[in-house]
C-alpha cells in the first residue's frame, strides 16, 4: 500500500488502531428497553410477511446503507432459509436483473429504496402506488415497519461498530 492509498483510506475509515482501543457502546446493555422496544417493533413488522421477502428488504437496505454487520447477518440467514445465490447477487442491482424477482418483490425494494434514501427526495407516489397495488394496506404498513427497523438496525450497527461477521444478535 502506498503512502497516498494508505492517507485516503485512513481518511476514509479512521485509524484502526485507535478505534480498537475505544470501544463503542453495547446499546442492548445500555439502553435494555429501547432494545428490546425495537425487537418488538422488528418481530411486528415481520409478522405476516414473506420470510424470503423480509431479507430481500433487509438485505438491500443494509447494502444501501453500507452496513457491512448486518448484510453479512442477513445474507446468512437468507442462504440458510433456502435463498439462492444467483438472487443474492442480483438484490445490489434488481432493477437491471428484475427476472430474478417477483412483481411483488420489485415493488418491495423499489419502496426500501425510497425510504432507506427518503432524504434524496422522499417517497415517490409512484413507488408508494406500486407497492400498494402489490400489498393489503396491513401487509403495507408492516413492510413500511420493517425498512424501518432495519434502518434502525444498520444506524445502531455502524454508529456502535459492531464487526461484519461475528452477528451478535
Amino acid at each position: 500500500m502506498t503512502n497516498e492509498t494508505h492517507a485516503r483510506t485512513t481518511a476514509r475509515h479512521g485509524d484502526d488502531a485507535a478505534a480498537a482501543r475505544r470501544p463503542r457502546v453495547n446499546f442492548a446493555k445500555a439502553a435494555p428497553k429501547a432494545f428490546k422496544a425495537l425487537i418488538g417493533f422488528d418481530a411486528a413488522a415481520r409478522e405476516g410477511l414473506d420470510p424470503a421477502l423480509v431479507e430481500l428488504v433487509q438485505i438491500r437496505s443494509s447494502q444501501l446503507n453500507k452496513c457491512a454487520y448486518c448484510l453479512h447477518m442477513h445474507t446468512t440467514d437468507a442462504r440458510k432459509a433456502g435463498e439462492s445465490e444467483e438472487r443474492l447477487h442480483m438484490v445490489a442491482v434488481w432493477e437491471e436483473a428484475a427476472h430474478f424477482f417477483t412483481a411483488k418483490e420489485r415493488a418491495a425494494l423499489a419502496l426500501t429504496e425510497a425510504v432507506t434514501l427518503v432524504s434524496h427526495g422522499g417517497v415517490p407516489d409512484e413507488v408508494y402506488e406500486r407497492a400498494a397495488a402489490h400489498f393489503p394496506e396491513d401487509e403495507l404498513a408492516r413492510l413500511l415497519a420493517l425498512i424501518f427497523t432495519i434502518n434502525t438496525w444498520n444506524r445502531i450497527a455502524l454508529s456502535t461498530a459492531k464487526v461484519p461477521g461475528t452477528d451478535e444478535r
